[in-house]
């Protein structure tokens, strides 16, 4: 994944996590996969029990991580006009991108909201940092086996008797067979439809990040984080393991999502789009494996299961008003920075999500720099939510969200998300002739169930809004005066980040 961001503090995160109803069934174990670049991620919101800051999310991609938000309230998913883009939770996590930016974003991951990961911008390249270290250890070696030559020799010499024994090696070891099902198997597929994306702003800032082909007339998917820096002018390049490198263009990029498509120029007519997944079939426990470019390593392949499901996570790009939230897959695959826009996948090479950000501790390290590596606690953006964004963006250029038109608290310790008193800018909390207002909400009311799912929060709320797509019916549970109501609407949508 693409460098972790640096200097982003993770917003707050939910009182408690939310808890399906019912567990999806167990689906054929997959192998674990990852591969954007990844941003440090903000310190993790206070816990339920003590509201102790945790380690920080940080984007697992390249690109710089977004900075937690200053405001304290956010407008809800599909909220009044004024009410969008919602600020920032304070302490919101960054993105797990490496490079220079945040996770997934051009160079690095970068610190996490308090309830999602961050990126950060990739490190720069060293100039006689790890190059050096390399010869260090290759010259290192050649005088190891200078020494242990000399030595065979010597001790050859001095017990020969005159007789010797030969001795014969066999000439075949036998043929390696890798089984599709293998890791090895999943990663002889997937690498040659992955892509080491490296995004430069026209000041010279960037990073590095991940994606993969996801048709055959040259559209690769990764994060927006990835690719930001070089959405106004700037330059992007996608290379291919076969070290193949084309130029690449932003076909569109949804902030929110945190989910962007490229283009390749001159694509090749032998691209294979990989196999993508059925993310709501996912179950804990599962094996996954994840491509990506940590700290700039190209085409690094890793493994673990999946830790947890419908994780809410928050982003923010450090403005305190841009901010992402996706209800994430969680894994233990190893993803850093530069892993961000990559892919997960399951144990037969099916996509299941995009990594997207990484919880990291937020003391660094790493050769003295202010990145952190993996601590096991990586989050992707299912590729359910991900593939409907994917044909947006490829279809109008514009991202659509689902929305119930109000806006509701960003703070963690309401139980709930609460509908505020007063919207973003001084709209109306709850949008005039909306989901909210036709289903009788109001402001002061106490969001704590979309259907099944537990809300413990407005980012939660907000996560949860946007796995679903416009005119979804949702079922809401909600608090009034003590009272607990249930009330059915259908969602509206808002296109555009802005």
């Amino acid at each position: 994944m693409s460098t972790e961001n640096e200097g982003t503090a993770v917003p707050p995160a939910p009182s408690a996590p939310p808890v399906p109803v019912d567990a999806p069934a167990a689906s054929a174990p997959h192998a674990s996969e990852a591969g954007a670049p990844t941003t440090p991620i903000p310190p993790v919101p206070p816990h339920a029990s003590g509201g102790a800051q945790g380690p920080e999310l940080v984007h697992a991609g390249p690109a710089p991580a977004y900075a937690s938000a200053q405001g304290q309230q956010h407008g809800a998913p599909g909220g009044p006009e004024g009410a969008w883009p919602p600020p920032q939770p304070p302490g919101t996590p960054s993105y797990a991108d490496g490079g220079a930016g945040g996770v997934g974003g051009p160079g690095g991951a970068g610190p996490t909201g308090v309830w999602g990961a961050g990126y950060q911008q990739p490190a720069p390249k060293p100039k006689n940092g790890r190059g050096g270290l390399v010869a260090a250890i290759l010259v290192a070696a050649l005088v190891a086996g200078g020494i242990g030559g000399g030595l065979g020799y010597t001790l050859a010499k001095n017990n020969d008797n005159g007789s010797s024994t030969t001795l014969s090696a066999s000439d075949s070891g036998g043929s390696v067979k890798r089984d599709a099902g293998t890791v090895a198997g999943v990663a002889q597929r997937a690498l040659p439809s992955t892509v080491t994306i490296e995004a430069e702003s026209t000041n010279g800032e960037g990073g590095t990040g991940t994606g993969f082909v996801f048709d055959k007339q040259g559209h690769i998917v990764t994060n927006n984080h990835v690719v930001a820096d070089a959405v106004d002018g700037g330059k992007l390049t996608a290379t291919f393991p076969n070290g193949k490198k084309y130029d690449a263009e932003v076909v569109g990029h949804a902030q929110g999502y945190d989910v962007a498509v490229i283009k390749l120029k001159n694509a090749p007519s032998d691209l294979q789009p990989l196999t993508l997944g059925n993310s709501d079939q996912v179950a804990v426990g599962d094996s996954t494996i994840a491509i990506g470019a940590p700290f700039g390593l190209s085409n690094t392949v890793t493994t673990g299961i999946i830790s947890a499901k419908n994780r809410p996570v928050a982003s923010s790009d450090g403005s305190g008003s841009n901010a992402s939230y996706m209800s994430a897959l969680q894994t233990d695959a190893s993803i850093n920075p530069g892993n961000s826009g990559g892919p997960l996948l399951d144990a037969q090479g099916n996509v299941i999500g995009i990594n997207s950000a990484i919880q990291s501790t937020s003391g660094g390290g790493l050769g003295g720099t202010s990145q952190s590596g993996s601590i096991g606690l990586g989050f992707a953006i299912p590729i359910n939510q991900a593939k409907y964004v994917a044909q947006q963006l490829i279809k109008t250029g514009k991202p659509v969200y689902a929305k119930i038109g109000a806006s509701v608290s960003l703070e963690d310790s309401t139980g709930g998300a609460k509908i505020t008193t007063e919207g973003a800018g001084g709209s109306a909390p709850v949008e005039a002739g909306g989901p909210a207002a036709k289903a009788g909400l109001k402001p002061g009311d106490v969001i704590t169930k979309l259907d099944d799912h537990v809300i413990d929060s407005g980012p939660t709320l907000i996560g949860e809004i946007w796995t679903h797509k416009p005119g979804d019916k949702v079922k809401i549970t909600y608090e009034r005066d003590g009272q607990t109501h249930t009330v059915d609407l259908t969602l509206s949508s808002r296109t555009g980040d802005s």
